[in-house]
């Protein structure tokens, strides 16, 4: 796979480039699972002189052909290369390397991460960071996140009623990404937690599936109802009932 020769590249790369003090790669090829279809992503840490003189495009371009160099939404700067293959690198400074300790979850084991740590700074605040991510499991979580479905599917409702659909289908998206989120949770399905649509197909039921897929009002709450009914089943307390015969109403599920 190109991405083998991409990855060594960019480890060729930062071990030669004194300037970058630290670097780690996340994702797929990370957690050893990465395939045809994935991306390349790093963070790589520079001396803050060195990354006040970099150009983020030109260092890509030394990894190899590219089409395209852009810095999307998030300050991230994504390279296509041939294929084409998204590579996505985060160009921070050593100041920066703290902040991974905020990560929810590293997803792989910290020496499949460490690119370079030439300062040691980089691999104790990665080995603080859980390998896998929280999952929500008292009463008041799992309320949250039920909470949450509802409050996009009611928005959904109400702006579909204005006649508001481009906005409708945002908010109806935001719903179906809960309904993964809360069929993971009823299912014991929670290896892909932080983005519950990966593998979606295998990981859980058909008709979860089908209802994302779908994500129409009616389809996202018939079998979001049913998730929420066996999430409080399993943790006590009791359902909105209330709320539950109005979207029953307002979805024709009733």
């Amino acid at each position: 796979m190109i991405q083998h020769d991409l990855i060594s590249r960019v480890r060729e790369l930062c071990r030669a480039d004194q300037g970058v003090r630290a670097a780690l790669m996340y994702g797929s090829f990370a957690a050893g699972s990465g395939d045809e279809h994935s991306d390349i992503e790093f963070w790589l840490f520079f001396e803050p002189a060195a990354r006040a003189a970099l150009d983020p495009a030109a260092w890509c371009a030394r990894v190899g052909p590219v089409n395209l160099v852009l810095r999307n939404e998030f300050g991230t700067h994504v390279a296509f290369f041939p294929g084409p293959v998204r590579g996505e690198f985060h160009f921070a400074t050593t100041g920066d390397i703290g902040s991974v300790g905020d990560w929810p979850a590293r997803g792989a084991a910290v020496d499949a991460m460490v690119v370079v740590d030439r300062d040691g700074r980089l691999a104790p605040v990665l080995a603080a960071v859980p390998e896998e991510p929280d999952i929500p499991g008292s009463p008041e979580e799992t309320a949250d996140l039920c909470g949450r479905f509802a409050n996009w599917l009611v928005l959904a409702l109400h702006v579909t009623a204005r006649g508001e659909l481009l906005r409708a289908q945002d908010a109806l998206w935001h719903a179906a990404r809960h309904l993964l989120w809360m069929a993971r949770l009823a299912e014991h399905s929670t290896a892909h937690w932080l983005t519950p649509s990966r593998a979606a197909e295998d990981e859980l039921p058909a008709r979860t599936v089908a209802a994302v897929a779908e994500s129409s009002p009616a389809a996202l709450w018939r079998d979001g109802r049913d998730r929420w009914l066996t999430l409080l089943a399993r943790t006590g307390g009791g359902a909105p009932t209330a709320l539950f015969a109005e979207l029953d109403r307002l979805t024709g599920e009733g």
